[in-house]
């Protein structure tokens, strides 16, 4: 049965601005954050709802090939239809697909770059549950480099450039707090006030479609809830060649 369109937390005029690449295979939408891409314990709005807008004349909505968390921005890739989905799987189980993330944490990390290699497992059932280091947990790694740093009365903040190898479950918000600099907003792993909103944004992706062709390469737009603390690190707006991107992929059009 298709989701009532009423009821969805994104109209179809809000949805489809949203569309940053569309191809026979796939879609790679903006997602906007606050919003969680499918219900949750609780109920209420989410993206997939939505996707009953995104058709573009197959007979069914397309289905998520991965996820974020609600609070997080950026790029998020559906799959048109079933074969698209199966492939889509396991370019991300194989970890094929490059992800580029962009995060404004608490503090600066002791080195300008590295690898954080902690391993993690989930505690708790239901609302509540969080992730937590555990050395018998899965394998987690996530390459880091700072971009920029900015002094507040509280103590610095960084702009830290973020690329995932694996994809466990809030594994960037985990490793940076592991790593003594929290996400600015996080509330379950971070110290932020509750009223900051969390900085952590799905900056890039790409997606090896087609074996003898270059990656398909997206970038999401910088969301104006992190646009002052980027531009405080450093940020300088959205380029085309700009070189201050550098290992960064363009957005369609």
């Amino acid at each position: 049965m298709m989701p009532n369109p009423a009821d969805a937390g994104l109209s179809a005029d809000e949805i489809l601005a949203r569309v940053l690449y569309r191809d026979g295979l796939v879609l790679v939408i903006d997602k906007p954050a606050g919003i969680p891409v499918h219900a949750g314990f609780g109920g209420g709005p989410n993206l997939e709802q939505s996707f009953v807008h995104l058709t573009f004349g197959l007979p069914k909505p397309p289905s998520l090939a991965h996820r974020l968390d609600r609070d997080t921005s950026g790029c998020l890739v559906l799959g048109r239809h079933t074969k698209a989905l199966r492939e889509l799987g396991e370019m991300f189980e194989q970890a094929d697909v490059r992800k580029t993330y962009w995060a404004v944490v608490e503090g600066v990390p002791k080195s300008a770059e590295g690898r954080i290699k902690i391993a993690m497992s989930k505690v708790g059932q239901g609302p509540g549950w969080k992730m937590k280091a555990d050395p018998k947990g899965q394998e987690a790694i996530t390459d880091y480099k700072v971009r920029g740093s900015y002094a507040t009365p509280h103590g610095p903040r960084a702009w830290l450039e973020l690329h995932p190898h694996t994809g466990r479950t809030h594994q960037i918000r985990l490793h940076c707090a592991e790593i003594g600099c929290p996400v600015v907003g996080d509330k379950v792993y971070g110290r932020s006030p509750p009223t900051e909103p969390l900085m952590l944004h799905a900056r890039a992706i790409a997606l090896p479609l087609h074996p003898k062709r270059d990656p398909v390469r997206v970038r999401a737009p910088v969301p104006e809830h992190m646009r002052a603390e980027l531009e405080a690190c450093g940020f300088t707006g959205d380029k085309s060649g700009d070189k201050n991107l550098a290992g960064e992929m363009q957005p369609k059009g």
